[in-house]
């Protein structure tokens, strides 16, 4: 990489850093550049604006939970390991985040209501994932690990409702044993939905 694209890389790092701690809406170029020790017109040149800003920092985001959640999944037979190890994965990605947060969580708090470019972003991004997990489950119903009568999109539900709790369980109540506790009920989810 060149100069200008290692600074741009290395400002996008601290960025997805103050934003997984204080949200997007909490990310502005003044404090990105006393964070980098950088002028305010330095770090605007590299993005335009702090709307690009948010952007970037969000498709920085999307790429690395694509990089430890989906890609080493796909490396799994298809159907039931792959659903497992996509889960198995988002799992590892939450515990991380537990000491940071999650962009996709508290962008959809701050966004939820604020239509807009990053609020687009955001949807396509989620829909992204969901989407995914949507195709990994038709296909553990078509190889039959899954019963045909099987409600894709409920399951899918239900996979994202646990993760939902797990953030809300280990990093707002800081219960312990929380990931244990949605590992568990991922398998009951399954073991549900599986032939008898």
């Amino acid at each position: 990489m060149r100069k200008g694209e290692m600074t741009r890389a290395a400002i996008l790092d601290v960025a997805l850093d103050l934003a997984s701690r204080d949200g997007l809406e909490g990310l502005t170029i003044g404090l990105l550049a006393d964070k980098m020790n950088m002028s305010k017109s330095g770090v605007f040149a590299h993005f335009g604006s702090r709307e690009d800003l948010q952007i970037e920092v969000l498709k920085l985001y999307h790429h690395r939970f694509e990089q430890e959640v989906f890609y080493p999944a796909m490396k799994e037979a298809r159907g039931l390991p792959r659903l497992r190890a996509m889960f198995a994965n988002w799992i590892k990605r939450v515990s991380v985040e537990i000491a940071s947060g999650c962009i996709y969580i508290s962008g959809a708090v701050e966004y939820d209501d604020r239509p807009g470019p990053i609020r687009e972003e955001l949807l396509a991004m989620v829909g992204a994932w969901q989407a995914a997990l949507l195709r990994c489950v038709r296909q553990a119903i078509d190889n039959g690990d899954l019963r045909n009568d099987t409600d894709a999109s409920q399951l899918v539900y239900e996979m994202y409702g646990l993760i939902l709790a797990l953030h809300h369980e280990a990093r707002f109540m800081r219960t312990p044993g929380s990931v244990d506790r949605a590992g568990t009920g991922f398998n009951r989810l399954i073991e549900n939905y599986q032939p008898s």
